[in-house]
C-alpha cells in the first residue's frame, strides 16, 4: 500500500506553535471576556497573572507591568470582571492566554460588594470618624474647586458663589470618570494642600470636590482608595459634592462635609452677603440702642451721686486753708533747723586747732623722730661690723640707682632720636618752611612769589614759589623726582645713574 503521508507538509514544533499563535491573534485580536478572577498573583517583575472562569471553563490571563498600573479595577480573587484584550498563544507551554489591556467590574452587584468591603476596610482604619471632621471657615478668601473644566458643575458653582458672596476661585481641572481619573483627583487634593501661604498662587481656605450625577460605574473614581485617603489626609477643610442627593460615594464619608449637589456645596462654602449686611445693620442698631441706654443710666447715676457731694468751691477753700497752715509750720521749722545747725558749727569750729597749733604739733613729732633716728644710728655705728656693712650696702644701692637712671636716660635718648624729623630728612625727604620759619604741609598754603626755605639732611637752601597752580602728587613709580619748575633754586641736579657694566 502506498504511503499518502508523504504528501503532507512537514513542520517543526516551533513553526506549528508560531502558526497557532498567529491564528489565535488574528481571529481574536480584540475581545471582551466576562468571568470571575481566580488564582491572582503579582510577579516580582510587576506582571499580573490570574485566570478567568465561569461554571464550565477557565481561561488563563496575563497583564503586563506597563498596563497593570493603568487598570481601573485592582484584580482580586472572586471578583467578577469584564476583561478587554487579545487572545494569544504561549508556545513554551502549548497553551493560550488572554493578554488583558483593561478591566472593569461586571454588573452592579459586584461593584456594590467591592464598595462595601472597601468601606468596611477604610472605616476600620478610622478614616470616617466624626472626630476627624473639621469645621468649615465662615468666609473663605480663596476656594479651590476640583472638577472637570468643561462640565456644567463649575459653571453652577461659580454662578452660585457670585449670587451669594463673590470669592476668588482656583480651578484644578481633572477627569471625573474613566481611566486615570482617580490619580488626577488624588493629585489635585494633594497639590492644593502642598501650596504654601504667600506663594505665587494663594493657598485655598476651602476645597470642593464636585461632579454631576451618573451611574455607579460613572462615579466609581470617587470610591477609589487613593482618592478617599487623599481626602482624609487633607489639611484644608473639604466639601464633597459628587452626584445627586441619592448618590453616595466613599469620599463623602472621608470629607469634612457632604453636599447633596455641587450647587449646595457653593451654598455651604459662603454665606449670603445680603443677609450678612442686614444682620450687621440690625446688630449695629441694637448696639446703638444699648449704648444709649447704658449712657442714660450712667448719667442718672452720676447725677444722683453728685447731689451727695460737697460743693467744689468749699472743698478748694478747705484745702487752701490747710496748705496755709503747712506753709507757716514749714517756715518756723526751717528757721529753727538752721539756727541749730549754726550753733553746732560754732561748737565744732571752736574745738578745731589752729594752723599754727597743727604745725607746732607736727614739728615736735619730726624733732622727736629725728632724735630717735640719731640715737639708733649712733648705736649701730658703735658696732663696727654693722657700720661697715651699712656703708657697703649704701654704695651698692647708689650704684644700682645710677645704673638704672643711666639706662633709662639712654633709652629715652634713642627714642627721641628715632622720632626726630631729622631721621626722616635723612631718608630723602625735605622740610619746607615759609619766611617766618613755619613748616608748610599743603601746596595751597604757598602764595606765588613767596620766599621759601627748604631743609635737607645736610643743610638748607632758599627758594621762591612760582605763580603756577599747585600740581597733584604723583603716584609712586610714575616718573619720580620733583618737576623741573618745582625744583628749588640752588638745588643741585643729581647725575643720572650710569648703567651697570656686564660681568662677562
Amino acid at each position: 500500500m502506498a504511503d499518502n503521508s508523504s504528501n503532507l507538509p512537514e513542520y517543526t514544533v516551533s513553526e506549528i506553535s508560531v502558526a497557532v499563535k498567529r491564528t489565535l491573534e488574528g481571529a481574536f485580536e480584540r475581545v471582551r471576556v466576562r468571568g470571575e478572577i481566580s488564582g491572582f498573583k503579582r510577579a516580582s517583575s510587576g506582571h499580573l497573572y490570574f485566570a478567568l472562569k465561569d461554571a464550565e471553563a477557565k481561561l488563563d490571563a496575563v497583564c503586563w507591568r506597563t498596563t497593570a498600573g493603568r487598570l481601573a479595577v485592582a484584580p482580586e480573587d472572586g471578583l467578577e470582571v469584564i476583561a478587554v484584550g487579545r487572545v494569544s498563544g504561549y508556545p513554551g507551554r502549548s497553551s493560550y492566554q488572554l493578554v488583558v489591556e483593561s478591566l472593569e467590574l461586571a454588573g452592579e452587584g459586584a461593584l456594590l460588594k467591592l464598595l462595601e468591603e472597601r468601606r468596611k476596610k477604610l472605616a476600620g482604619e478610622g478614616l470616617f470618624d466624626a472626630a476627624r471632621k473639621r469645621p468649615l471657615p465662615f468666609l473663605p478668601e480663596v476656594i479651590g474647586v476640583i472638577t472637570s473644566p468643561t462640565g456644567a458643575v463649575i459653571r453652577d458653582i461659580l454662578h452660585r458663589l457670585a449670587d451669594r458672596f463673590p470669592r476668588r476661585v482656583l480651578l484644578w481641572p481633572v477627569l471625573v470618570q474613566g481611566e486615570g481619573a482617580k490619580d488626577q483627583i488624588a493629585a489635585a487634593i494633594a497639590g492644593f494642600n502642598a501650596m504654601l501661604p504667600g506663594g505665587r498662587l494663594p493657598r485655598p481656605d476651602l476645597l470642593i470636590v464636585a461632579r454631576g450625577g451618573g451611574s455607579l460605574e460613572d462615579l466609581w473614581a470617587f470610591n477609589e482608595e487613593i482618592v478617599v485617603r487623599a481626602a482624609a489626609a487633607s489639611t484644608i477643610p473639604l466639601i464633597s459634592a459628587v452626584g445627586h442627593e441619592t448618590d453616595t460615594t466613599l469620599i463623602d464619608h472621608a470629607s469634612d462635609r457632604r453636599a447633596p449637589t455641587p450647587t449646595a456645596a457653593a451654598e455651604m462654602a459662603v454665606p449670603v452677603r445680603a443677609e450678612l449686611l442686614a444682620d450687621v445693620m440690625q446688630d449695629g442698631a441694637r448696639l446703638g440702642r444699648a449704648m444709649a441706654r447704658i449712657t442714660d443710666e450712667a448719667r442718672l447715676r452720676l447725677e444722683g451721686l453728685g447731689r451727695g457731694l460737697p460743693r467744689p468751691a468749699q472743698l478748694i477753700a478747705e484745702r487752701i486753708q490747710t496748705l496755709d497752715g503747712c506753709v507757716e509750720r514749714l517756715l518756723h521749722a526751717r528757721i529753727g533747723y538752721f539756727q541749730r545747725r549754726q550753733e553746732l558749727l560754732a561748737r565744732l569750729f571752736a574745738a578745731l586747732p589752729t594752723p599754727r597749733q597743727q604745725m607746732e604739733t607736727h614739728r615736735l613729732a619730726v624733732v622727736h623722730a629725728g632724735e630717735r633716728l640719731a640715737a639708733g644710728m649712733r648705736g649701730m655705728m658703735r658696732e663696727k661690723g654693722q657700720g661697715l656693712a651699712l656703708v657697703r650696702l649704701e654704695g651698692r644701692l647708689l650704684s644700682d640707682l645710677l645704673t638704672r637712671l643711666r639706662d633709662r636716660f639712654e633709652a629715652l635718648a634713642r627714642l627721641l632720636t628715632s622720632l626726630s624729623y631729622e631721621q626722616v630728612l635723612a631718608r630723602g625727604f625735605a622740610l619746607v618752611r615759609d619766611s617766618g620759619g613755619n613748616p608748610l604741609v599743603r601746596a595751597a598754603a604757598v602764595e606765588p612769589g613767596s620766599a621759601l626755605s627748604i631743609e635737607f639732611a645736610d643743610g638748607r637752601v632758599g627758594a621762591t614759589a612760582d605763580g603756577g597752580p599747585p600740581e597733584r602728587a604723583r603716584p609712586a613709580g610714575a616718573g619720580g623726582g620733583l618737576p623741573e619748575r618745582a625744583r628749588p633754586v640752588g638745588a643741585k641736579r643729581r647725575a643720572a645713574p650710569k648703567e651697570q657694566g656686564s660681568l662677562w
